[in-house]
């Protein structure tokens, strides 16, 4: 902890502004990160729910629920089904993000950043970046699995790569979430609680995991503007994962759900920055 404040204090003497929010905040991340692989335990457990989630779906459902385009296809579920355990994957982060903010909180580090003439927002900026780290490392692992049970892209390069950017463009927004809860309660059990209660409705109620053409009519227009559903059905579309014949809802996000994607990510960060920041100003006052 030392080094990381005589870090923060030459970060300090080296310039103000824009330039020390971002190396304050590059000081908080490496300082996550250093903590991360110091604890390999919480990479490993992270790992092991969404692997679970790949296999137990492919082999359990795969030959089992019907794809437009596709019919009960085993191979055809296991390609439309990726793209939402990837996304439920990166949402996920919104716990770890929650929980490790109430921690710090609960042991006294952000009180002893607060005494530190650094950045307000350097002490969360830093936290959902590390969180970035850790999520997109989850990612490859699971890329991997997936490969390993099936799963094949069928677009250039540069489009797998866009739709594993539009992924982790997610997971940061929602990691400024966990933040904002992390800050509003007193315990990282709460934390974690509080970050996943919400998400299990989001994520089943969107297009992931079965086509929102099967489900109720309300339901269907929630599922189509979720925007969990937008970065869904834009991987879908980059990976090259949509069957053919499959038909799109006639609702602008699944239209074009890379736009949407884009834009429902960047009002998340901008909506829930604002608000975490907000809410570490009020607290440290």
């Amino acid at each position: 902890m030392s080094a990381v404040t005589d870090t923060v204090r030459v970060s300090v003497a080296k310039g103000g502004g824009v330039g020390q929010s971002i190396r304050d905040s590059l000081v908080i991340a490496r300082r996550n990160v250093v903590r991360m692989l110091r604890i390999p335990e919480v990479v490993v457990f992270g790992l092991i729910q969404p692997i679970m989630f790949v296999v137990l779906f492919s082999y359990v459902f795969g030959g089992s629920i019907s794809i437009p385009g596709a019919g009960i296809s085993a191979s055809g579920y296991r390609e439309f089904l990726m793209a939402g355990i990837f996304a439920q994957t990166v949402t996920f982060a919104v716990a770890g993000s929650g929980a490790g903010i109430a921690d710090d909180m609960h042991k006294g580090l952000i009180d002893r950043f607060r005494s530190l003439p650094m950045a307000r927002g350097a002490v969360l900026t830093g936290r959902t970046i590390a969180d970035l780290v850790q999520t997109a490392l989850t990612l490859v692992v699971l890329a991997v699995v997936a490969v390993i049970v099936g799963w094949r892209t069928h677009e250039n390069f540069g489009k797998v790569l866009a739709g594993f950017g539009l992924l982790l463009l997610l997971g940061y927004a929602f990691t400024w979430i966990g933040a904002l809860i992390g800050l509003s309660v007193r315990t990282p059990e709460a934390a974690t609680s509080g970050g996943l209660v919400w998400l299990f409705p989001l994520t089943f109620i969107s297009n992931a995991f079965v086509p929102s053409q099967n489900m109720p009519a309300f339901l269907e227009t929630i599922a189509n503007w979720n925007p969990f559903s937008a970065t869904v059905q834009a991987s879908r579309q980059l990976f090259g994962n949509m069957p053919a014949g499959y038909p799109v809802p006639d609702a602008w996000p699944m239209q074009h759900p890379v736009w949407a994607s884009l834009i429902w990510s960047a009002l998340i960060v901008l909506v829930f920055r604002t608000l975490a920041v907000r809410k570490y100003r009020s607290t440290s006052a």
